[in-house]
């Protein structure tokens, strides 16, 4: 059983073995909230890491499940520590929208980054006033929550440049979304300079998919893969307006990496990325 990673992934081992072992003992998932005299739903959620579940639970249904060994339970309770702990998103708490203190878990721990974008430049390439104009056209009337989420998205952004091991990201971005004039021309200018000189670290890589290329296998809206240690399961992530979609299922992960397979192989090479940002940069001046 894997043990390392950050809080987010440890939640998510811990609920993972959990379930394996419940399944292993025969019981099903109302037998344990039965039996913890709780909600299935309970269960369910600390089962798949979305809920914490306290250590004297976690012992006693270690011992419900026939589990004896002392150095085996010795190491789910290590997990379960380690699962406590807070990242440094939780200063962000009062403000972040649901779901989004899970996913900066995620991405925190995540080794690689693979994301398709269709509306906006993605958040961890924005600048702090193209991250102010877009978080403040979805609240424009609480400026103060605007300017700590802009906070917390430049604290992600250190990902990129964490030593030794920065995240390695590759995105897949519609034309149509660098020139939207987010801001005003001024700050998407700005925006498109900036990403010219981040798409240069090595462990960045950026695909404009141009309007003209038409229909193709991504056209249902952005979405995110975030890859971890070996044996960690891929993790899926999908943003709406009817809020945030988690997929871990072998089947639905495998989808979503064969239509981000399909984006790559049909939008131009990562090296025309710096001509076509040049190119919209001096139309966008021009206008």
């Amino acid at each position: 059983m894997a043990t390392a990673g950050g809080p987010t992934v440890r939640r998510r081992q811990l609920g993972a073995e959990l379930r394996r072992l419940r399944e292993q003992a025969g019981r099903r998932i109302e037998d344990a909230a039965t039996h913890l005299e709780c909600s299935m739903s309970k269960i369910s959620r600390v089962e798949t890491g979305q809920a914490p579940i306290k250590a004297r639970d976690v012992r006693d249904l270690l011992e419900w499940y026939g589990i004896a060994d002392p150095q085996r339970i010795e190491t789910v309770m290590q997990i379960h520590k380690d699962a406590q702990q807070q990242g440094w998103w939780a200063h962000y708490g009062d403000v972040l929208p649901s779901g989004m203190a899970t996913y900066a878990g995620l991405e925190a721990d995540a080794q690689v980054l693979r994301s398709y974008e269709s509306m906006v430049v993605h958040g961890l390439l924005q600048t702090e006033d193209y991250a102010h104009a877009v978080i403040a056209a979805f609240q424009p009337n609480r400026p103060d929550e605007t300017d700590q989420l802009v906070r917390f998205r430049k604290e992600r952004q250190a990902l990129l440049t964490r030593q030794p091991d920065p995240l390695e990201l590759w995105v897949v971005m519609e034309e149509s979304a660098l020139r939207r004039p987010v801001g005003g021309k001024e700050v998407m200018t700005a925006q498109l300079r900036h990403l010219a000189e981040v798409t240069a670290l090595p462990n960045v890589t950026l695909q404009i998919m141009p309007t003209s290329k038409g229909a193709h296998a991504a056209l249902s809206g952005a979405f995110s893969l975030l890859e971890f240690e070996p044996h960690t399961p891929t993790v899926v992530y999908v943003n709406s307006m009817a809020g945030n979609v988690y997929l871990e299922k072998e089947r639905d992960v495998r989808s979503f990496i064969q239509t981000f397979d399909l984006l790559r192989a049909a939008a131009p090479d990562p090296q025309e990325a710096a001509v076509l940002l040049e190119q919209i940069t001096r139309e966008m001046q021009d206008s």
